[in-house]
């Protein structure tokens, strides 16, 4: 009765969790924001577990964020994309920075170790959100155009995290 469907919202974490899989663009065309919103809100609440209350800063830099990558994609792509898609695609690209912030709580990501690490949750966020992007938009050739604003932004996301 809510328009949950449980199967895409698996497919979609799927397409995050294995970044070399090749993405099926028509799972991406719906705008699920069940997904986003569960993983903002356990991003969030371990952010909470390491001490760092940042809830208004994590729906913020989202809603920003999603704004501008609306913004950027309408002018990159011939057919255009919703706002729900892409607050959709950005929303499940964020499960691995829960992974680094959970690591967060256990250890200092400070150090060397922890750069490394959060470098390549970075890489792996932006490279699942920007191929998702182009395969539902049909922008072949233009992954690194597209990863490199949602590297900006999973960056910022990481800063939280980090510090």
């Amino acid at each position: 009765e809510l328009g949950i469907n449980f199967d895409h919202i698996w497919q979609k974490t799927l397409t995050v969790l294995h970044p070399l899989k090749v993405a099926d663009g028509s799972i991406m065309n719906e705008t699920d924001l069940a997904g986003p919103m569960v993983f903002c809100l356990a991003f969030g609440a371990t952010l909470l577990l390491a001490g760092k209350i940042q809830f208004g800063y994590v729906y913020g830099i989202s809603a920003i964020g999603c704004l501008g990558m609306f913004c950027l994609l309408n002018l990159m792509s011939m057919t255009g994309v919703s706002f729900g898609c892409v607050a959709s695609v950005l929303g499940y690209c964020l499960l691995p920075m829960i992974l680094l912030s959970t690591f967060a709580i256990v250890f200092s990501l400070q150090g060397m170790m922890g750069i490394i690490l959060t470098a390549g949750i970075i890489g792996w966020c932006s490279f699942s959100a920007s191929k998702i992007f182009i395969s539902a938009l049909a922008m072949e050739g233009q992954q690194l155009l597209v990863a490199y604003p949602c590297a900006l932004l999973y960056g910022v996301f990481a800063l939280i995290s980090v510090f």
